[in-house]
Parts: structure tokens; C-alpha cells; sequence
């Protein structure tokens, strides 16, 4: 559904130089240099795929995602979305995919939801018993029914985020990009719009191309990742691959007995693995994959340990160390 070949996105920009004298000198004469915000992007995106695009602020995630839905003319190479280039915007494209941008609305401030989606079936014109079948669909998933005829301005931040993902898919696209769906969320909206995602996935495969600082985001819905870098692509594969890669370490947590809190031997801890925290009655220890087993039975004989658990290293330390590993792009 989405191929994207050896895109590319240069931006033309003012250089700027420090200090007073440098601003006055822009004034006269300005620099431009040239900014690669995207690079020699490749890779492809099937039915039914929720790919996690991942990286720091400023790698091109956002860039490549406009690229992709029409927004913005690419420089170099090349990409199809459903058999036609973005850039081109067609109708029949256009009334096709959904991006839903967690830092932009797309909906009326001082009108009901309800309201606002009988704007966009007219936009997109959605036959009335699609349009009425689809939205019975999605508010019952996503649980905001009563909400309905409140306006949009009246709503808490993770009504209204429910509210964009409804009319993203009002007229069910086949390619949904999702920008930082779940930014400035709680934990309890973060979670019911991950559920709602996957729900929907599950019960009409769109392709889906998912950008997200919440490496939550990434570990609950992607089962594969694409990581950039300066506008490179550094990493694409499975999201279990990068855990069997690069995850060396498991994560050992000791819950201690009542009372045994200051009976704990460091330095003899400290000889099994490194020591990730050791506050109250919670001792956490990084222990090398192979000698995990080991070393669990060491922690238990050593402290009065009442429950014991382990887990896997958390995704973000893991992607940090392949960014790292990876100054340039590859595959």
C-alpha cells in the first residue's frame, strides 16, 4: 500500500550567525544552506501493517509522514500510496488515507462533535447509512457516545483526541498515518486510544505508519520499526529482532520481606549484576541474558527476597544503543 523509494526532502534555510554582529550581518547579506531533512527514505508498507517510525526531534519522522500524505512535494525519489503519488493529490487519493496529527485539530473548536461529522460526510461524501453505520461503530469502541452533542472547546484533551481519531476514519481510509496520536495524554487515555488502534486494525487491516515518543506507543501496537536518523533510515525490522539484537541484559527485580530492607549485602549484589536501584523494600539488578537463571537464584539465597520477577530491558535504552551503533543508514 505504501512503497516509498530513495525519497528525499532538502530545505532551504537562512543560516544564522551568532552574536549581534551576525544578526546585523544577516540583515544585509543572508547565508542559505541546504538542509537534508529526509534521505534516500525506503521501504514499504503492507495491509493490515502498524509500523512504528521512531527517532530524537528533528530526525525527518514528521517530514517523511507529510511527504507521504500530499502536504509537502519531495525532492528526490520517489513513493506510491495506494497506486498514486501524495504530492499529486488526487481526489481519489485524498478521500483514501487519514493523518491524524496529536499537536494539530482538525475539528471545529465551538461546534459538537456530532455536528463536525456531518461536515466531513458531506466532504468526503459518504453515503448517510455508511456514514451513520461507521459512527455508531467508532463511538461504541472508543466509548464516547454521551459526548457527542458537547462542543469540541468543552471536552478534556483525551475526549478530544477520540473525538480527531473518529473523524479520521469516518470514511475508513486505507492508509491512516498517525502523528503522535498520544501526546500530552494520561495514562488511562493513552491506553484506551492504543486498544482503540488495535481494535481497528484487527477489524479492517489499513496500513498504518505510526510516529510517537511513548516507546509504549511503539512496544504495544508495532511489531516492526523503522528508526532515523539525521534523515536517514538507520533501522528497519522487527521490533523483536532489536530486543534478541541488542537487549544483552535482563532486568532482575527482588521484592523483599518486610523488615529486610537494610540487611541487603551490596558490594556481594553488586559482584551478579549492576544495580539499577535499591530503594525500600525494591532492589532492581541488570544481569547479562545468559546468566539470568544464575543469577536469580543467587539474589534469592543472598536476600530475604518474598517475590521475584523478570523482565526485559525497556525498548528505549535498546533503541538508543542501536542509534549509536548506526551513525549511518542501512537496513
Amino acid at each position: 500500500m505504501i512503497d516509498v523509494r530513495q525519497l528525499g526532502k532538502v530545505f532551504t534555510v537562512h543560516k544564522k550567525e551568532p552574536g549581534l554582529a551576525g544578526s546585523i550581518k544577516s540583515l544585509v547579506k543572508r547565508e542559505r544552506i541546504d538542509k537534508h531533512a529526509v534521505r534516500d527514505a525506503t521501504f514499504q508498507v503492507g495491509e493490515g501493517e502498524i509500523v512504528g517510525l521512531i527517532g530524537a526531534n528533528g530526525a525527518g519522522k514528521t517530514t517523511l509522514v507529510k511527504m507521504l500524505a500530499g502536504i509537502i512535494h519531495p525532492s528526490s525519489g520517489d513513493a506510491t500510496v495506494l497506486g498514486h503519488r501524495p504530492w499529486e493529490r488526487h481526489n481519489d487519493f485524498r478521500s483514501r488515507i487519514a493523518l491524524i496529527m496529536g499537536q494539530k485539530a482538525q475539528l471545529w473548536w465551538d461546534l459538537p462533535a456530532a455536528d463536525c461529522f456531518l461536515l466531513l460526510r458531506e466532504i468526503y461524501r459518504v453515503p448517510e447509512e455508511k456514514h451513520r453505520r461507521t459512527l455508531e461503530e467508532l463511538t461504541e469502541l472508543l466509548d464516547v457516545r454521551e459526548q457527542l452533542n458537547i462542543q469540541i472547546r468543552r471536552l478534556s484533551l483525551g475526549e478530544r483526541m477520540k473525538m480527531e481519531l473518529i473523524a479520521a476514519l469516518l470514511h475508513e481510509p486505507r492508509v491512516v498515518y498517525l502523528d503522535e496520536p498520544t501526546i500530552g495524554l494520561d495514562l488511562t487515555a493513552q491506553r484506551s486510544i492504543r486498544e482503540f488502534i488495535l481494535r481497528y486494525r484487527r477489524q479492517h487491516r489499513p496500513a498504518m505508519l505510526l510516529t510517537s515518543h511513548y516507546m509504549e506507543d511503539i512496544e504495544r501496537l508495532c511489531e516492526r520499526i523503522i528508526i532515523m536518523r539525521g534523515g536517514e533510515i538507520v533501522y528497519d525490522g522487527g521490533l523483536d529482532k532489536v530486543v534478541k539484537t541488542y537487549a544483552t541484559h535482563k532486568i532482575v527485580t527482588v521484592h523483599l520481606e518486610e523488615g529486610a530492607e537494610g540487611q541487603v549485602d551490596r558490594e556481594r549484589v553488586e559482584r551478579i549484576g549492576r544495580v539499577l536501584e535499591s530503594s525500600g523494600a525494591t532492589l532492581r539488578v541488570s544481569v547479562p541474558r545468559a546468566t539470568v537463571a544464575a543469577a536469580s537464584s543467587d539474589l534469592i539465597s543472598i536476600t530475604r527476597a518474598q517475590d521475584l520477577t523478570i523482565e526485559e530491558e525497556y525498548i528505549g535504552t535498546i533503541i538508543e544503543s542501536i542509534m549509536r551503533d548506526h551513525p549511518g543508514s542501512g537496513r
